[in-house]
């Protein structure tokens, strides 16, 4: 059975909306993917920290509810547990604040087992921490001699677009080790100051993976790879909140590419249609994510696939 790694932050996101807190919600980019496809009856295993405290045994016990396994994660005794406040404008998209204070001894964790075309999905600035990067490399160096698939999301935050230009080599390496690279079209902005998935294709990801999709918020998904151009256009919804879109996104990606079979040796004939498939798995998550305030899918639609899996 093959399974998908994860490795990156949680965090609780506190959320507002017309200045008052609504929701308290364990949360952190690649986790929320993590957690949907949990939902689904995908098997998961996640990499990542937590403090010592309460917000911390809010989260493991999260994960336990949700059937994550706590195992490969490192519980400090020093340090907090992040936190990030969420604001919701009048559209439902957020603006963050993140409140964090880790120990200088990060993620200290043992390495689950991969195997031949597993998923290991990475991203965000945990991906390109300095602090973490050997247990990063050494994760990705893994999945690659095994033949995983590595799926990549930079999620670049405008926090970070000063270091943009100091990060971009580990960027690169990190585009480098991907089978497929699914960004936003603000996280290229703020990466390379272009939203035109085309010219990023061409300028920017291309010569490093061949796989690409960049989505815009409620616009068009651009679907870019050696062999399919495509976009596909969003069927419009009534979002109550946006904070886990991209992130469920993934999910959807990675759901499809287990559900249609897709293997390792299998990504780079991938054919127009089976495209298709997969990028509506995505859709499908990201919509439902969006119709809820937690981060991640909604068990009613997790019920749903867990029948059809």
């Amino acid at each position: 059975m093959r399974k998908v790694i994860g490795i990156g932050e949680t965090i609780l996101d506190i959320i507002f909306r017309n200045l008052q807190p609504t929701a308290a919600v364990p949360g952190g980019s690649v986790f929320n993917g993590i957690v949907s496809l949990a939902r689904a009856g995908i098997p998961v295993c996640f990499l990542s920290e937590t403090g010592n405290d309460q917000v911390g045994r809010i989260i493991l016990q999260f994960m336990r509810d949700n059937g994550l396994s706590t195992e490969h994660v490192n519980v400090f005794p020093d340090g907090k547990s992040p936190v990030s406040l969420a604001f919701l404008n009048d559209r439902n998209d957020a603006e963050y604040i993140f409140y964090k204070d880790y120990p200088k001894q990060r993620l200290d964790v043992n390495f689950p087992t991969i195997n031949e075309s597993d998923i290991v999905i990475v991203g965000s600035y945990y991906a390109l921490n300095p602090v973490l990067r050997d247990k990063i490399t050494e994760l990705l160096e893994r999945a690659r001699e095994m033949h995983a698939i590595i799926y990549y999301d930079p999620n670049f935050r405008s926090s970070h677009k000063e270091e943009a230009i100091k990060l971009a080599p580990t960027i690169i390496e990190n585009l480098e080790y991907a089978h497929i690279v699914r960004g936003s079209a603000d996280d290229f902005f703020y990466m390379y100051g272009s939203r035109d998935a085309d010219k990023i294709y061409r300028d920017r990801i291309k010569f490093y993976c061949d796989n690409f999709l960049c989505t815009a918020g409620s616009e068009q998904i651009s679907l870019r790879t050696r062999t399919v151009q495509k976009n596909y256009p969003i069927p419009p919804i009534e979002a109550v909140s946006t904070v886990g879109a991209g992130d469920n996104f993934n999910a959807g990606i990675i759901y499809g590419l287990l559900k249609y079979d897709v293997r390792y040796d299998d990504l780079p004939n991938l054919s127009e249609d089976q495209w298709d498939k997969i990028v509506a798995c995505g859709i499908q998550f990201a919509a439902d994510a969006c119709q809820n305030v937690g981060n991640s899918i909604s068990p009613e639609l997790a019920s749903t696939l867990i029948t059809n899996h």
